[in-house]
This record gives C-alpha cells, sequence and structure tokens, in this order.
C-alpha cells in the first residue's frame, strides 16, 4: 500500500472497524469491552482516521475543552504500516483544529519507540519539561491495588 489518505471522519468508525483496529495492535483493555471503546471514540472531540480504500489503517483521537487543553488519546497504527508517517500525518490531523490551545496532552506506554515518535512531534516528557516545575499525575481506577487495606 503506498499511498495512504488521512481522512476527516463526520461520521465515526463503527464497533467493528474499532475492535479490528485495537486488536490488531494489542490493546485488550479496549476490545474486552467494546460498548466503552465504541462510546469513548463516538463522545471524543474529534477523530481522523487513515485509510486505504474501505480498510481501517489508523486512527487519533482528541478530546478538548477548545480553549485550554486538548488531550491526545488513541493514536493507532496497524504494526505493519508502523514508521511510514500514517502516525504523523494522524497526529497533525488530529491536532490541527487545536493549534491555539497552549497545552497539549498525553499519556503513552513507556516504550523507546513511542518517545522518539512523540519527541519527533515537539512532546517532551513531564520530568524533562522546563525547569522541572510541572508535575503529572493519574489515577487509573480498576487498574490499581487497593491501598485502603495497607493503611
Amino acid at each position: 500500500m503506498s499511498s495512504h489518505e488521512i481522512v476527516v471522519e463526520e461520521e465515526r468508525p463503527g464497533r467493528e472497524e474499532l475492535v479490528e483496529l485495537y486488536t490488531a495492535v494489542g490493546w485488550s483493555a479496549y476490545t474486552d469491552d467494546p460498548d466503552t471503546l465504541e462510546e469513548a471514540v463516538r463522545n471524543s472531540t474529534r477523530v481522523v482516521t487513515a485509510r486505504y480504500g474501505d480498510q481501517l489503517l489508523g486512527l487519533a483521537r482528541v478530546i478538548s475543552d477548545g480553549a485550554s487543553i486538548a488531550y491526545l488519546q488513541d493514536v493507532l497504527v496497524r504494526p505493519e504500516l508502523q514508521r511510514e508517517g500514517v502516525g504523523r500525518s494522524l497526529v497533525l490531523a488530529a491536532l490541527e483544529p487545536f493549534a491555539h490551545v497552549r497545552q497539549k496532552v498525553l499519556l503513552t506506554d513507556d516504550e523507546p519507540r513511542q518517545r522518539a515518535f512523540y519527541e519527533s512531534l515537539g512532546y517532551t516528557e513531564i520530568r524533562d519539561h522546563g525547569d522541572g516545575t510541572l508535575r503529572a499525575f493519574v489515577r487509573i481506577d480498576g487498574a490499581a491495588p487497593d491501598m485502603s487495606e495497607q493503611t
């Protein structure tokens, strides 16, 4: 596949396409609950997809208030097409309407290729940002141990 067209979707990909794409990249936390996956994509502020004909090759989505923050979420590209510029095109297209927004945030796995990818797009790991005055916090319910038993 030598030509990938980035299409800004007015209609979000359906459940089957989403589950197939998320399965292809091994994101089982999403595919274990297709209802939540479908709802998350449907409620995103912006979704862009990469397609070759009718085949869904990749997806990126943004959640934002449109003024102060844009959260880049779920940048996925089929494994056989990674490192071909598809992910970069998806991120740029997804964030295009938020160019005026000062704070752009994402969480990602601790994997060297991902760090290099996001740094190439101008992102900085929070611990490396500026003079070290920023902190990031996350709470992921259902995934953390019950701390109340440890006190």
